[in-house]
């Protein structure tokens, strides 16, 4: 069932393009192309009003980057935010990592409810007092004031990617984090912001002789020497930071092989990975491409454990996607919190979940049309070019490939999701879930 909808103005600036949930799934940030960063709260449950429980409300806005230009290169750097990344809480406040194309910030988010009062060399205005006007001194005390968030900048991690950046993850020791960008991965200690370490660079000497880059890469859970990243070339390579400094040579190749009957010209486009996700209990992978998700064991690198088929209806359309660039569009992938049910996004604002257990899978649509608050979402079933249509059966040719659902993310614990589509972010609880509330 729909718990919130929240819609901007519709501007590019307004395009939602990452949606990350913290670790206890109390806070929601997303991050637009216009370089802000929006956290949403959840809502205590209230006594008074049992199914306010699980609602999402806006808990602080900020900008996070500003457009800039190189000027050694003639290169605008745009402002769009690429990632978000929550760190653990340690304390009071919670830290998040978020990147655009170039320069990654590491912000802290804080609560101040009380104002220090009574300074003895300052006034209430904070100027400095004549120091011959002071004549007895005071114990300045913290009166209680309205709830104030207050975001700061920490950490500015510059001027150590030629390329863009499209991926960061915090390492679970807490301690270092990796961004990714086409050719290579850095490794950063979160207080060091002046120098990186190169883990993998996949650069060759002539560029002409470039076949493949980096589309994403994240840590293991749980250990903290391993990390994956996935290619265009639809190949995913382990690697363990115990081996050697620079990564180069992986420890695992995840391949699937390709069957040459299927060959087509477009074969290498749509088998380029847009996402790879460990699972939260760190056995397997999680990845999309344009056609399906793939679940792969990490004991077992020949093919994919399962393969689910996002919206193979497309396959006969490819030649036109490819016209209107759709074709390299890049759809996220996200596991729930026990692993057994993986979801991704496809077009028309429908998203897919499919169950690993029941092998069962469905197709939802976030759309403002369909949608008031507490409203139950009816699945949705596309019906491929020439076949037999049923009573609100979508055709193919009606699809809109200008809506799109390409970044979406799951609570860790609960059955609340959130679901990007343009300019509109929505959350969705399981039916069962909202009435135990």
């Amino acid at each position: 069932i729909i718990l919130t909808i929240h819609t901007r103005t519709y501007t590019n600036a307004d395009i939602i393009s990452t949606v990350e949930f913290n670790h206890t799934g109390e806070l929601l940030a997303t991050g637009d192309k216009g370089g802000r960063v929006v956290i949403f709260q959840r809502e205590p449950e209230s006594k008074t009003e049992p199914f306010s429980q699980g609602e999402y409300n806006v808990y602080s806005t900020f900008q996070s980057h500003e457009p800039e230009f190189d000027y050694l290169k003639s290169l605008e750097i745009e402002e769009k935010i690429n990632k978000i990344r929550w760190l653990p809480q340690q304390n009071a406040a919670h830290f998040l990592l978020s990147t655009n194309d170039k320069t990654i910030k590491l912000w802290k988010v804080s609560e101040r409810d009380k104002r220090p009062e009574g300074y003895n060399l300052k006034d209430e205005e904070g100027r400095i007092k004549d120091i011959s006007t002071v004549t007895s001194l005071q114990v300045p005390v913290l009166k209680p004031m309205d709830l104030m968030v207050e975001v700061s900048p920490r950490r500015v991690f510059a001027n150590a990617h030629t390329y863009h950046v499209n991926s960061i993850s915090v390492n679970s020791d807490y301690e270092t984090y990796m961004s990714a960008d086409d050719l290579r991965i850095n490794l950063w200690h979160l207080d060091i912001t002046d120098r990186s370490f190169n883990i993998v660079d996949i650069k060759p000497a002539n560029m002409e002789d470039l076949t493949e880059v980096i589309t994403a890469a994240e840590f293991h859970p749980h250990h903290c020497n391993l990390f994956v990243y996935s290619s265009s070339k639809g190949t995913l390579r382990l690697c363990d930071m115990r081996e050697a400094a620079l990564c180069d040579k992986h420890s695992k190749l995840f391949e699937e092989p390709e069957d040459p009957s299927a060959r087509s010209f477009f074969s290498e486009i749509i088998s380029s990975v847009s996402d790879v996700k460990f699972s939260h209990s760190g056995r397997y992978l999680l990845t999309r491409d344009y056609l399906t998700a793939k679940v792969w064991d990490l004991n077992m690198e020949s093919k994919p454990l399962e393969t689910y088929q996002v919206h193979d209806y497309l396959r006969s359309k490819l030649c036109s996607l490819y016209e209107n660039d759709c074709i390299f569009d890049k759809f996220e992938c996200a596991w729930n919190g026990s692993d057994s049910v993986i979801m991704t996004g496809a077009y028309n604002n429908f998203f897919r979940m499919f169950d690993r257990n029941t092998k069962r899978d469905v197709t939802l649509e976030a759309s403002r049309e369909s949608s008031k608050p507490r409203a139950v979402l009816k699945p949705r079933r596309v019906c491929a070019a020439g076949g037999k249509r049923r009573k609100d059966d979508i055709s193919v040719d009606s699809l809109d490939f200008t809506k799109k659902i390409l970044h979406t993310a799951w609570h860790p614990t609960e059955n609340i999701i959130a679901i990007a589509a343009t300019n509109n972010l929505y959350i969705f609880q399981d039916k069962l879930n909202s009435e135990m509330h």
